[in-house]
């Protein structure tokens, strides 16, 4: 003798509302979640907004230029500088600061001075003899985005002024002692040389250019 078990009719709806309720519940918690990342994305109210409100640049003066520049240095520097207090030790009062400097300086030769017998021509107008200055050093022109503080160690009095400081990070100091140091280098260097010689081929050439079978270019210290 068998029996069939058959289910009971009020359990399966009950059942499926369950699975149902539960179906809607993940639904709307997965919305919510989605939802809310949205949106603070969208609002974000801890992000920064960036409003340029500059004014409009101002042309001050055009000067025009004499010169050919006839080579750049590049040049690169650590600075290294400490400030100490007289009776303190350096982790009560007391800065050191490693900077690397990175920049550039021009050699120019200035053709604005050059009088009237600067250039001289021979009476078959084969040869030229130009006379011109030496080249001079153009001020170091820092690039900020290769000129960067390496390592700042502070005492514990600097720290405290740094953070009640409107401006605790002003870096004009190491940007004028980067510069005095990169000038420095370019004039021990052979920069102003290696223009000289760049600005000689260079009028060499275009004189001859013009017809000129001899050109010769002296500066002011050559006989």
């Amino acid at each position: 003798m068998t029996t069939s078990q058959t289910a009971d009719p009020a359990v399966s709806p009950r059942r499926r509302r369950r699975w149902r309720y539960l179906a809607a519940l993940l639904v709307a918690l997965v919305l919510l979640v989605v939802g809310g990342r949205l949106a603070w994305t969208w609002l974000n109210p801890m992000g920064e907004q960036t409003v340029d409100r500059s004014q409009p640049v101002l042309l001050e003066s055009i000067k025009d230029l004499s010169r050919f520049v006839g080579a750049t240095g590049s040049f690169q520097v650590v600075v290294d500088l400490e400030k100490d207090a007289n009776f303190l030790p350096d982790a009560i009062k007391g800065t050191r600061t490693l900077f690397v400097g990175a920049g550039g300086v021009d050699a120019y030769t200035d053709f604005s001075g050059l009088g009237k017998d600067a250039v001289t021509v021979s009476e078959d107008r084969t040869q030229a003899t130009v006379r011109l200055p030496r080249a001079q050093l153009e001020k170091p022109s820092l690039n900020n985005s290769r000129s960067y503080v390496f390592a700042h160690q502070r005492g514990l009095f600097d720290r405290v002024q740094d953070f009640l400081s409107a401006s605790p990070s002003d870096q004009r100091e190491l940007y004028l002692l980067a510069e005095k140091k990169i000038s420095e280098a370019a004039v021990s260097s052979d920069l102003r040389a290696r223009a000289d010689a760049n600005t000689r081929t260079m009028l060499e050439g275009m004189l001859k250019s013009l017809g000129f079978t001899k050109v010769t270019v002296k500066f002011t210290d050559e006989p």
